[in-house]
């Protein structure tokens, strides 16, 4: 696994990073394994990347929130996304 940055996320990473932070049941462990940044580190480049205000909203949303953090999670949630949540192109 490459560790990235925020100096070396192509535009499509960081679009797929800020995607996920935002998705409610994508946990930060999952964010971690495919980008390998800590859930401070994702806080810290959320803070850079969204307005102000986005960003308290984000923050307000994901703080205790139990799908976000995996120790939080009921055990029976094997899964880092909703089944439909993909669409096919």
């Amino acid at each position: 696994m490459a560790k990235f940055s925020k100096n070396t996320l192509t535009d499509s990473d960081l679009s797929r990073l800020i995607e996920m932070a935002w998705e409610d049941r994508t946990p930060f462990d999952a964010i971690e394994g495919q980008f390998g940044l800590s859930e401070s580190e994702v806080i810290e480049l959320m803070r850079s990347q969204l307005k102000r205000s986005s960003f308290n909203l984000w923050r307000k949303r994901v703080t205790g929130r139990a799908t976000k953090h995996v120790a939080l999670r009921s055990k029976l949630v094997t899964r880092a996304h909703c089944p439909t949540q993909y669409k096919h192109k």
